[in-house]
């Protein structure tokens, strides 16, 4: 029995598609063709019809990535001999079309087929298959978990402050719309809640389920944009359990969550960021943090995204990557593709080999990149006040630029420059991952009055 081999066309958020068995047989007078996944998922650069994952394909690798495919290959090998043996003892004349899916799954999940005692799944059993079986990145499993952890305090909070209902659990199969309403009242209100009772929080922020690591002990005031996106990360999570078979309750039908808001995007300019490109910085670790600054506005990536970026993401002048965070952070990945700049292939070449771990440049964590780009700014004098919309309180505020700069202020500002000059969402999009008819980009349209006089120039 040959196993034919192929790559699925979606691509997830790490980039990486899963690798599909087919095989054709005869049952009966006709001839079927079977069909399994193989649940091995590969960057497509690797992936060949002949050997399944192949790391020939690719000269330079990271450490990481190798070790990943190897495991892949490993994988796979392992499903190719559980089908060849299961194909020695099988009855020829009765396979039917389900025959090669069930010895895959036979294979990958025995425990399936042992007969034990049902068992109820908690909401916590089910992020745990939502994290493995969508092959979360490493960022958006620590975001999605400070979602898990409010909904454990909220279970408790509901047992400890309503006696009807001592035994309250959030259960995905019998949560309706109205329990949504009293969940997002509480996303509002933790804070408030939290003074109010404060012995009991004391006691919920510090006990989490088994397996539920426990976050920060402080609750910070939340606006109303921080409570869409948690319940925009809950319907993603509701949706994928749904798609997937495990839940079969829609409690979002009939529920609005409404949309974000955003003041205008406030970004430097081609002027500014040549300045702080040329401005000598006086420390070799803010001369660093500068140059990936200054990078970063030339591809316009998320920080989640940069600090991954090696040489195997760069073909004939062109960054490609797979952004790991997509529209609802649960909707099909787009792969963003940016011909590099001359300057910016010029940083490249200035780090090229420094980093130990195979990456574009030496990068530092998230938080302290922010602080040095805020450094940056202020050396170079970059200091302007910028108008910015309090996330809390919702109400406008005028704040120095370099005071509230951070990596995101990079990725605005390519975006932002790029639409100036070509205000096409499509065409900006396929460059920052953007997918089509995202509503970031509406943001941009209120651009400078530079801007506006120019057109009014043009038709003068």
């Amino acid at each position: 029995m040959k196993i034919s081999l192929r790559l699925s066309s979606k691509v997830n958020v790490n980039g990486l598609s899963e690798i599909m068995l087919s095989t054709k047989i005869r049952i009966g007078t006709h001839v079927t063709t079977l069909r399994a996944k193989s649940e091995v998922f590969v960057n497509p650069v690797f992936f060949s019809e002949e050997k399944g994952v192949d790391l020939s394909r690719k000269r330079v690798i990271a450490a990481d990535t190798r070790r990943l495919h190897n495991e892949a290959k490993e994988k796979l090998d392992g499903i190719l001999s559980a089908i060849a043996k299961a194909e020695e003892t099988a009855n020829k004349e009765g396979l039917d079309s389900d025959w090669l899916k069930d010895v895959v799954e036979r294979h990958l999940h025995p425990e399936r087929f042992v007969p034990c005692e049902k068992v109820e799944k908690t909401v916590y059993d089910y992020a745990r298959d939502y994290i493995v079986g969508k092959n979360c990145d490493k960022d958006y499993i620590k975001r999605f978990y400070v979602l898990i952890r409010t909904i454990s305090r909220y279970e408790g909070f509901i047992r400890a402050t309503d006696k009807e209902k001592a035994d309250y659990v959030f259960d995905v199969n019998k949560l309706t719309r109205y329990d949504l309403q009293d969940f997002r009242d509480y996303l509002k209100n933790e804070v408030m809640l939290s003074r109010r009772y404060k012995t009991l929080f004391e006691r919920l922020l510090t006990e989490y389920p088994v397996g539920i690591k426990a976050g920060r002990k402080n609750l910070e005031v939340r606006g109303e944009n921080y409570v869409i996106n948690q319940l925009k990360k809950l319907k993603a999570f509701f949706n994928w359990l749904h798609d997937n078979g495990l839940m079969s309750n829609r409690p979002f039908e009939g529920f609005k969550i409404g949309s974000q808001k955003y003041g205008t995007p406030y970004y430097i300019t081609i002027d500014e960021r040549n300045t702080i490109a040329e401005t000598p910085m006086p420390t070799k670790h803010l001369e660093t943090q500068r140059d990936i600054f200054v990078f970063h506005c030339f591809v316009g990536c998320r920080v989640s995204d940069l600090i991954k970026l090696t040489e195997a993401n760069i073909t004939n002048g062109i960054l490609e990557y797979t952004p790991h965070k997509t529209k609802d952070e649960g909707e099909q990945a787009v792969m963003a593709r940016v011909p590099l700049h001359p300057k910016a292939v010029g940083l490249i070449e200035k780090y090229k080999g420094v980093d130990s771990k195979g990456r574009l440049f030496p990068f530092i964590s998230p938080q302290k990149y922010n602080d040095a780009i805020k450094e940056v700014l202020t050396i170079a004098g970059i200091t302007r006040n910028v108008e910015i919309r309090d996330a809390k309180t919702g109400e406008m505020d005028i704040r120095p630029i370099n005071e509230i700069a951070s990596s995101h202020l990079a990725r605005r500002t390519f975006v932002g420059n790029a639409y100036r000059k070509v205000s096409d969402p499509n065409i900006i999009g396929k460059m920052s991952g953007h997918v089509e008819g995202s509503k970031a980009f509406s943001r941009y349209r209120n651009i400078e009055d530079e801007t506006l006089r120019d057109v009014i120039d043009l038709i003068g």
